[in-house]
């Protein structure tokens, strides 16, 4: 018998049988969920050698980068192993084999460490940052050249939300939404929109950081804008930094981190000023806010 070259008919296979008709599952963000960030969402690259590091949030509200791999928990010593556990990274033992470990246990362009079982992975985190290197993929990051901060206006206010102080990743009006869109995009929504109350800039006393000692020329009385006087479904919408479409949609997915630190007077001694942010910008002559930081997490 000879065979017929017929084209199939719309809905079934070439050899007659009927085509699966069913529509693609999607993957949705249960509400109870502790964390609604994506996986794409978290990963990013060590700005020192450039490998993946994915980010999680520990019980502190900081971000932490994750060596991507787990790795037997017998090579690693106690105190540097990490679990996930609900999203968050935990520096516990749970009795697992494997374990996660903190990325500058590993990065090559740090000093080492001396941890014989972590040797072979960081020779391969060496090996892959030099073949970046040769394929022009990766730059290592550049020292900024010193600027004086007494001509620099902060660039990122300290926000009181939910009675505590965090140091916002923004200028207020500019910290936009982070949950993704039906378009599967980041949205571009700010978090002070239209019709929603503001907060209010008020002077609080400098917070002194435990265990160390604060510089003389540090101001005693800062300006922060108090976001305590909101309703409390207000203050969870800015804390999980998200517009009020998206904060009344909780199967809606996080594409970002929220990007906020909590406030350090050692380590955010260069935001610390008595003038409120948006006074302190047209003082020092500015025509317009100064542009958003990069959305990315910081250095390691």
């Amino acid at each position: 018998m000879r065979a017929t070259n017929n084209p199939a008919a719309d809905g079934f296979a070439w050899d007659g049988t009927p085509k699966n008709r069913r529509p693609p599952r999607a993957l949705r963000v249960s509400p109870d969920s502790p964390t609604k960030l994506l996986r794409s969402g978290q990963t990013g690259r060590c700005t020192a050698c450039g490998n993946r590091v994915e980010w999680y949030y520990r019980d502190s509200d900081r971000a932490v980068p994750l060596h991507p791999g787990e790795l037997p928990t017998h090579l690693v010593p106690d105190d540097q192993r990490w679990h996930v556990l609900s999203g968050a990274a935990r520096p516990t033992q749970d009795g697992s084999p494997w374990c996660r470990v903190h990325h500058h246990a590993l990065c090559p362009a740090t000093p080492n460490p001396g941890v014989p079982g972590l040797q072979e992975a960081r020779r391969n985190l060496a090996l892959n940052t030099r073949r970046l290197l040769d394929t022009g993929r990766f730059t290592p990051r550049q020292t900024p050249p010193a600027t004086d901060p007494a001509q620099t206006p902060p660039r990122r206010p300290a926000v009181q939300l939910l009675h505590l102080l965090y140091l916002a990743p923004a200028p207020v009006d500019q910290i936009t939404c982070v949950a993704q869109t039906r378009a599967r995009h980041r949205c571009t929504q700010p978090l002070l929109a239209p019709r929603t109350t503001p907060g209010t800039w008020i002077c609080i006393p400098t917070p002194a950081t435990t265990g160390h000692l604060t510089a003389p020329s540090t101001p005693t009385v800062m300006a922060a804008y108090d976001l305590n006087q909101l309703p409390y479904a207000e203050q969870l919408r800015w804390r999980a930094q998200r517009c009020p479409t998206h904060a009344a949609t909780p199967s809606a997915a996080d594409t970002a981190l929220t990007g906020r630190e909590p406030f350090d007077t050692f380590v955010h001694h260069q935001h610390i000023h008595p003038q409120p942010f948006d006074t302190l910008h047209h003082a020092a002559g500015g025509h317009g806010l100064p542009e958003p930081p990069p959305r990315h997490p910081p250095p390691t």
